[in-house]
């Protein structure tokens, strides 16, 4: 019997995709795992795979042509000539089958590449509810794990489709999401509803792919009831600009619960999507988030805290390379210069005054694009940001009031604190705790400065 290979869903919120090209010849031979064509989706480029070994036949949308997710594109047959199969349903029972509420649709994903369909754990809202983008919907399970789905849509629950325990093919609409209150909202079973998409049911899959929470295509209800971003300490995923944020849905849940901000992580640079290991670093850059202070000017104080060990062995690694112990401070206002440079993205010159008690001070000139060993002292100039280094002191704060930033770097324990004191006209507070952030992660590892 052949198997269908269907349009994935690379998204959760895709309805369809382009196949720029196929890899594979009709009556060509492919075995599980090749590539057999490129599917485009407003989001990326990639290979579907064969799940199975046999004869790629009935190929049904041509290179450049745009398919609905869940629609069958080709065959994989035991024979090079196997005819296609006839259509499932006539003309006259989809005409009788009843006609899906308007709205966004919502597909059981590809958890994985030979999925065929996933069941329905548990429903996690009800028809008629009002859901937002990123709550969880319902629980799906496969042979390899359970998981849970979100809405990827703002609005209300017109209409679910599937009951607890029943199995859903995989690109098939679970859900409906409508803009406005449905005035009937219903709940049914498998294959009563009929196909949002207008395209087949899915029975077998050549090409499912790990489904991703990405952004929506179009434009989407408006976010009533979606707690506002500023809200303080509530735990709400403030949306990027362009779209959704990436997250699984058990980190935005944990980081809801604990009262974080996920988009903490995107303002310092962190990569998309995010898990829940990723909340030991969100935990961190909460509590470095600038606060700013009445005193005499508001200014923005962050403290960020990293091991010794990684600065220790640059300093070794530079004295064997260089034959010399390198000018710790010097070494140091290199980090800082890249770390503001990186932050305000400043092109220009950047001059950068390193200070030390009792020990003599210096200004350089742009430290950061020169080698570590060549950094020279430049004459005079009102620096754009002072490194002071505190490390062989036994001062463990210093705010002394400075009319630019200032990243000062102390002890403590076996670890190194690095901390952030500017005036709020210097840098606004996205830039502050990216330039503390970029700063502590070049102590930590400094030899990402290099690359």
């Amino acid at each position: 019997m052949p198997h269908e290979v269907i349009m994935p869903a690379l998204g959760m919120a895709q309805d369809s995709g382009v196949i720029v090209s196929w890899l594979k010849s009709e009556g060509e031979a492919v075995k599980t795992g090749e590539a057999l064509m490129e599917v485009e989706t407003d989001k990326a480029t990639m290979e579907v795979e064969a799940a199975f070994d046999g004869f790629l036949t009935g190929i049904r949308a041509a290179a450049g042509q745009s398919v609905p997710v869940g629609d069958v594109v080709a065959l994989i047959s035991e024979t090079a000539d196997a005819p296609p199969p006839a259509p499932k349903d006539t003309p006259e029972e989809e005409a009788a089958a009843p006609a899906p509420p308007k709205g966004k649709t919502v597909i059981m994903p590809a958890l994985g590449m030979a999925q065929d369909t996933g069941t329905i754990v548990a429903w996690l809202k009800a028809p008629g509810d009002r859901v937002r983008a990123d709550e969880p919907l319902l629980e799906v399970e496969t042979d390899k794990a359970t998981m849970e789905v979100e809405a990827g849509h703002d609005g209300w629950l017109a209409e679910l489709r599937g009951k607890d325990g029943e199995a859903v093919p995989v690109g098939e609409v679970i859900a409906i999401v409508t803009a406005e209150e449905p005035a009937s909202p219903r709940h049914l079973s498998v294959g009563e509803g009929a196909p949002a998409s207008g395209g087949a049911a899915v029975r077998s899959s050549g090409a499912e792919v790990e489904a991703r929470d990405e952004t929506p295509r179009g434009e989407e209800p408006a976010a009533q009831g979606r707690p506002s971003p500023s809200a303080p300490r509530d735990g709400t995923v403030s949306p990027m600009p362009e779209g959704r944020l990436l997250a699984s849905p058990k980190a935005k849940r944990l980081a809801r619960d604990r009262g974080l901000d996920l988009s903490l992580l995107v303002k310092a640079g962190h990569p998309q999507p995010y898990h829940v290991a990723d909340l030991d670093e969100l935990q961190r850059l909460a509590e470095a988030r600038p606060t700013p202070v009445a005193d005499g000017g508001a200014r923005y104080r962050l403290t960020a805290r990293v091991p010794s060990s990684g600065l220790a062995d640059f300093e070794t690694w530079m004295t064997d390379s260089l034959g010399s112990a390198p000018d710790r401070p010097v070494v140091l206002a290199a980090f800082a210069a890249a770390s503001l440079r990186l932050a305000t993205g400043e092109a220009g010159a950047l001059l950068i005054r390193h200070e030390r008690p009792l020990a003599a001070s210096g200004l350089l000139a742009d430290p950061d694009l020169s080698p570590l060993g060549e950094i020279a002292a430049a004459d005079d100039g009102a620096p754009a940001l002072i490194l002071r280094d505190l490390t062989a002191s036994r001062i463990e704060t210093a705010s002394l009031g400075d009319a630019v930033p200032v990243l000062t770097v102390t002890r403590e324990g076996e670890g190194l604190v690095a901390a952030l004191d500017a005036p709020a006209s210097t840098l606004d507070g996205d830039a502050a705790l990216l330039c503390l952030d970029d700063f502590a992660g070049r102590l930590a590892d400094p030899l990402r400065h290099l690359l």
